[in-house]
């Protein structure tokens, strides 16, 4: 901290005093005094970050504690990306005296990795800006001074684990409706296994469409304000992913999971799903009991439009008579307004639509009940919003492709922002399986460990450790706080 204090003092304070001369001499540019205050106290900030590491290692280097266990071997530099910008300092190599193993000690007590060249702010900072809006500007982003290439962007999203949600409520709710709304958006394939490996069909099409799939949960909607016009889901919850075949199963064992945890389950009237009826929906209500299925209200007005779109003036009524003959007929009501709606037909293909159009409703067909007749908790369905919002908008909105882990990791990693979630957690629950560095055999205590160590060895007198700390130095105390890590080694 001394050299820092010096850096102050010797060059902080005059570029200070000149940035304030210029702005007072011209007070309309206060711009780019503002930018200058901020690059000198960036400076200052790495000269800190430099002199605390160094510090922190000749403390190493100095140790007795350490030299029971490991030998000098030599010197180094290293240079780390940080928020702030790109930090170079010395480190040190030594030696475990009994495995041989050579290790920066440095590197282990501050959780550095071997080749780590950005720290967990700088990647943090990544991962906020990737997530909205692209590898390139998340690379760009990640440091205020510095930057890293848009393919160490992608690599860095590629290998993302996330957590499960396991955090346990004190108390489940108890709630009389609960809601699961689920569809798809497709992404773009840039190739499925290799480049080069997309076919074509007759019709000159590629196959590079990718589903990516997002279910939430939520109680219910409410105003956005007493008095407004908008509306927005109770206490939602977003899953995504392209989860495909046995993965599926696992995306709504992840919801029913959430469900378990967070509400009672037995008193809940019923849940219901809004959704388009896809495969993979229905495959997945069969995992959770008490499910009322309900046709998506977008789907289902698109084919309803689909029935009537040659009707011309007449549409509107037709659309209204199906919709009667869905809310209160049966499908043989149904069928027979559309049969009277092909008579005006005069295209083989429009019939193929009106025929198509007409099967999706059928095979739908008590769901759709349920969207039309608006009872018992029936709320309406907000999935294509959420969909373009959530995936759409990263994913597939403008002319892109991806690769299937890039895309599955980027909607999950769109749903891990919109939870809530934290991104320097998520860095850091990156490093939960890492192996043991070599030596690490040797437990590493905190100065906190040994202070409470040193208090009941001493019995008594130990009451007097936490009053002599009290009125240490600054320097005294971060010798000791380090010392504790050191005693680990």
């Amino acid at each position: 901290m001394i050299n820092s204090i010096k850096y102050f003092e010797e060059n902080c304070i005059s570029k200070f005093e000149k940035l304030e001369d210029n702005f007072l001499k011209e007070p309309t540019k206060f711009a780019e005094y503002v930018m200058g205050l901020t690059d000198e106290l960036n400076n200052l900030g790495l000269k800190m970050i430099q002199e605390t590491l160094e510090s922190m290692d000749e403390m190493l280097r100095k140790s007795p504690i350490r030299k029971k266990n490991w030998v000098i071997e030599s010197r180094t530099s290293k240079q780390l990306i940080t928020y702030l910008g790109e930090v170079t300092f010395q480190k040190t190599l030594f030696t475990n005296k009994e495995t041989g193993k050579s290790e920066y000690l440095l590197d282990r007590i501050a959780g550095f990795e071997r080749n780590q060249r950005l720290t967990e702010d700088a990647e943090a900072h990544l991962l906020k800006e990737a997530v909205q809006t692209s590898y390139r500007r998340g690379g760009e982003e990640s440091s205020l001074t510095a930057s890293v290439g848009k393919q160490t962007v992608k690599n860095k999203i590629h290998r993302l684990e996330f957590p499960k949600n396991e955090d346990v409520v004190e108390e489940k709710k108890a709630v009389d409706y609960l809601y699961i709304e689920a569809d798809e958006d497709h992404v773009s394939l840039q190739f499925r296994e290799k480049k080069g490996d997309l076919t074509e069909n007759e019709n000159h099409c590629k196959n590079n469409c990718l589903i990516t799939k997002l279910v939430y949960v939520h109680e219910g909607i409410e105003k956005e304000a007493p008095r407004s016009r908008r509306y927005r889901l109770i206490n939602p919850y977003y899953f995504s992913g392209t989860r495909k075949g046995n993965e599926n199963k696992e995306l709504w064992d992840e919801v029913y999971d959430y469900l378990d945890r967070h509400y009672e389950l037995n008193k809940v009237k019923r849940i219901y799903v809004n959704a388009d009826g896809g495969a993979w929906i229905k495959a997945g209500m069969k995992q959770i009991s008490n499910l009322v299925y309900v046709l998506d209200g977008f789907h289902l007005e698109k084919y309803i439009m689909k029935l009537t779109s040659h009707m011309l003036d007449t549409a509107e009524d037709a659309r209204a008579e199906l919709r009667n003959a869905i809310r209160k007929g049966t499908k043989e009501d149904f069928r027979e307004v559309v049969e009277r709606l092909k008579l005006s037909m005069e295209t083989d293909s429009g019939l193929k639509r009106l025929e198509k159009a007409s099967e999706y409703i059928l095979s739908n067909w008590t769901a759709a009940k349920y969207r039309l007749r608006h009872k018992e908790g029936v709320v309406g369905s907000s999935t294509e919003g959420h969909v373009s919002h959530l995936l759409s908008d990263r994913m597939s909105s403008r002319p892109m492709g991806w690769s299937q882990t890039g895309a599955d990791k980027m909607s999950q990693l769109r749903v891990y922002d919109k939870n809530g979630g934290d991104m320097l957690e998520l860095v850091r629950y990156q490093k939960r399986d890492l192996p043991k560095a070599a030596g690490a055999e040797y437990e590493v205590l905190s100065s906190v460990q040994i202070q409470q160590s040193e208090k009941n060895r001493h019995g008594e007198l130990g009451k007097y450790t936490e009053a002599i700390n009290h009125h240490m130095s600054l320097q005294n105390k971060k010798t000791v706080y380090f010392n504790g890590h050191i005693w680990g080694l």
